[in-house]
């Protein structure tokens, strides 16, 4: 009998040149698999767990963060990110062959779930329509982050089922591969309904990733991006696009999506389904494996010999933490530093001092810098907690709505997100270039310490502008990261 290996297709070489050695979970034949609603939907939300994977998941700060000026990792942190940090990364750079290998891991799980779920009958075509286009809402996903981090990169477009599939040729320039980004978010946007749930896209996760895309593309072309310059697509047009879609985010969907008043309350682990997570990680702290469960707040966090300590908030709260952090990720004393002193962001989210259950100051204490607790579960059972990594924030697309559509339309929402976090609005009669400069930086503090920063500058061509780490390189060396060489080694038609 023909055997269809589901689990590992993904492992048995997703592009033999990505060397996926995932272990296979086990065998199903085609008599027995995708023979049903309930089979489809399992390979659906295996599509979704390989967002889980650490290499991957931490990958969203080491390559999003490390290399700016917001944070640096720990002295005595593993060798390739201090390569990331200091700009130095190369084809060896075992982050960037991870995220790499598991983004192409996450596109075959996605492609696997449109070979077998697309034109299938035996499901409604309610269930059908909603698999299909969170399948494409992933793939587009990833090959988003993929065109980010790498530039122009291989395309694969179908499951791969035998070895013929597994060397794919690079897209022939940017254009092709946010043709399929744009496609394939199109498709989700028509397939998926209005439906918050937690750990998964719906309708609105797809239109916020479109406004993301364009913005990128947009702000990429006009700012004369490597690859980007050769863009056929015209800048002002793709600005409009942005502003389209993350409009119709922002002000369509007000009983699901908005603007969370609590700051505090954004980063609650016990709130995923919070007004502003549009779209958020499956993490509990309840899960058998770690993936399933997340050591982020340790990432963050300081060590306390293993005792739990507590954060103060301004109002005299407490909340508890973990005591036995790793300190990797420090926030820069520079860029803390360059926050508004009533900005609540800086003042709530950012911390040095540590405290115990009265809360007394713990002195002395281990801390080695700021650290953020964007990433704290009070509720942690040993290392095991809930702290996940926020994919898309509803401010997030506020953002890119008033970057896109400008001063006019646009400050009254850049103006939302200071007055929340209690800053001074910004003036009005800003000309267009001016305001987007401000917008730039209004994410860098909205958005810190969230995987976003790196894509900000690189798309703006102001990297070595902005960290003195790479000064010396051009903006042309910063643009993007080298595609791994084992992959160019197993890869023929790279």
């Amino acid at each position: 009998m023909k055997r269809l290996m589901f689990t590992i297709f993904a492992a048995a070489a997703l592009l033999t040149g990505c060397n996926l050695q995932e272990k296979p979970y086990g065998l199903y034949s085609d008599s027995n698999f995708y023979k049903s609603e309930a089979d489809a939907e399992s390979g659906l939300l295996y599509a979704y767990n390989a967002l889980t994977f650490l290499e991957y998941s931490r990958g969203i700060f080491y390559l999003g963060d490390i290399p700016t000026e917001t944070m640096r990792p720990k002295s005595d942190e593993a060798g390739d990110v201090y390569q990331l940090e200091n700009w130095i990364a190369g084809r060896e750079t075992e982050q960037l062959i991870y995220y790499f290998k598991y983004c192409y891991i996450s596109i075959n799980r996605a492609n696997t779930v449109l070979a077998h779920t697309e034109n299938s009958q035996i499901m409604s075509p309610e269930a059908r329509n909603r698999i299909v286009g969170e399948a494409y809402f992933l793939r587009a996903w990833n090959y988003f982050n993929l065109v980010r981090a790498f530039g122009i990169v291989p395309v694969q477009r179908q499951m791969v089922d035998d070895l013929s599939k597994t060397t794919p040729a690079s897209a022939r320039n940017i254009d092709e591969l946010y043709d399929l980004i744009f496609a394939d978010l199109e498709k989700a946007d028509r397939l998926l309904s209005v439906n918050k749930t937690y750990g998964r896209a719906d309708k609105v996760a797809a239109e916020a990733l479109m406004s993301k895309a364009y913005l990128h593309l947009a702000s990429s072309k006009e700012h004369n991006v490597k690859h980007y310059r050769d863009s056929r697509r015209d800048p002002q047009v793709m600005y409009d696009s942005a502003a389209y879609w993350s409009g119709k985010v922002i002000r369509d969907y007000n009983d699901s999506y908005y603007f969370d008043d609590d700051l505090h309350h954004i980063y609650d682990v016990n709130a995923p389904q919070g007004p502003e997570h549009i779209f958020i990680m499956p993490i509990e702290r309840s899960g058998t494996q770690e993936g399933n469960y997340s050591k982020l707040p340790l990432m963050f966090l300081p060590s306390n010999n293993s005792v739990p300590f507590y954060i103060r908030y301004g109002n005299g709260s407490l909340l508890r933490a973990n005591g036995n952090g790793w300190g990797v990720f420090i926030c820069e004393d520079s860029f803390v530093n360059s926050f508004e002193t009533t900005d609540m962001r800086r003042t709530e989210l950012i911390h040095r001092t540590i405290y115990d259950a009265a809360g007394t100051e713990i002195v002395p204490n281990q801390v080695q810098g700021y650290f953020s607790v964007k990433y704290v579960d009070p509720d942690f059972i040993g290392e095991q907690t809930s702290a996940r990594p926020y994919l898309i924030r509803f401010s997030d697309i506020a953002l890119v709505y008033a970057e896109a559509a400008g001063p006019e339309e646009g400050l009254q929402w850049v103006n939302a997100i200071r007055q929340r976090a209690g800053v001074q609005p910004l003036p009005a009669n800003l000309d267009i270039e001016t305001f987007r400069r401000f917008v730039i930086r209004e994410r860098a503090f909205e958005l810190a310490f969230e995987g976003n920063r790196l894509w900000d500058l690189r798309r703006t061509a102001s990297v070595t502008e902005t960290d003195v780490r790479a000064a010396g390189l051009s903006e042309e060396e910063t643009a993007f990261f080298p595609i791994p060489q084992r992959e160019i080694d197993l890869n023929p038609n790279l």
